[in-house]
C-alpha cells in the first residue's frame, strides 16, 4: 500500500525486452534509497512495482504486457520523469489517502491555468470511472494524491500547489499526456456494498452474539 504522497522524482534509465514483456531499470533520483529490498514495492507513477535488483542508484523491476498496456509505462521513453514512492509501513503517517498502486485506467491533461501561486489541471477520464470520482474526495494521478475540484461529465479538476508541482513528475508533464488513474479505494467497497442483496447476512466474527 502507498499514500501518494511522492518522496522521489526520479527518470527512466532503461527498459529491455525479454520474452515479450519489459524489464525497466529506473534511476532512483530524489528518492531516499536506503535499505531498500529485494521483493519490496515502489510505486512509478502510481504503478506498483516489484524490485529486482538494484544498486545504490537505481533498479530494475518487470512489467507484464497486462501492465504496459492499461498504465502509461508503456509509452515511457528513456530519461522520461517518474513520480517514485515506497511502499508504506505500519508506523507511518497517511498524509495522502490508501493508494494501492493498481491504475484503474489513463486519463489526459486537458487544460492547466495559473490560479495565484498554484495552478489548476484539468484531466479527461473514461466514462467508467468518473462515477467513482466526487467533488472534494480523493483521485491518485501518476502516483500523486490530490482533491478533487471539481468533476463533471467529461472529466476533472484538481488544485495543484507550488510544493506538489515542484517535486512532483508534474513538473514535467505537458497538456495532452496521458496519466494514469487510481480511484479512492472506499469507492470500490461502497459499490459492492450497494450491489449486494438485501437479505445478505452479515459475517459474525469472534466472540460476536448470534
Amino acid at each position: 500500500m502507498f499514500t501518494g504522497i511522492i518522496e522521489g522524482v526520479g527518470r527512466l534509465a532503461a527498459r529491455d525486452t525479454i520474452g515479450g514483456d519489459v524489464r525497466f531499470t529506473f534511476n532512483v533520483g530524489s528518492l531516499p534509497f536506503d535499505a531498500v529490498q529485494l521483493g519490496e514495492s515502489i510505486a512509478v507513477n502510481g504503478v506498483c512495482l516489484t524490485v529486482i535488483a538494484h544498486d545504490a542508484t537505481s533498479f530494475q523491476a518487470d512489467a507484464s504486457t497486462e501492465t504496459l498496456g492499461l498504465t502509461t509505462l508503456g509509452q515511457l521513453v528513456d530519461g522520461a520523469v517518474l513520480n517514485l514512492e515506497r511502499a508504506m509501513r505500519p508506523t507511518d503517517r497517511l498524509g495522502g489517502h490508501l493508494v494501492s498502486g493498481h491504475v484503474d485506467g489513463l486519463g489526459r491533461v486537458l487544460s492547466v491555468h495559473e490560479d495565484a501561486r498554484a495552478q489548476r489541471w484539468r484531466f479527461a477520464a473514461p466514462a467508467a470511472l468518473l462515477r467513482y470520482i466526487a467533488r472534494k474526495g480523493s483521485i491518485c494521478v501518476d502516483g500523486v494524491s490530490l482533491t478533487v475540484n471539481e468533476v463533471d461529465d467529461a472529466g476533472f479538476e484538481v488544485a495543484l500547489i507550488p510544493h506538489t508541482v515542484a517535486n512532483t513528475a508534474f513538473a514535467a508533464t505537458a497538456v495532452g499526456d496521458a496519466v494514469n488513474l487510481e480511484i479512492d479505494l472506499v469507492a470500490r467497497y461502497v459499490e459492492r456494498l450497494l450491489a449486494m442483496p438485501a437479505d445478505a447476512q452479515p459475517l459474525h466474527g469472534a466472540g460476536a452474539r448470534a
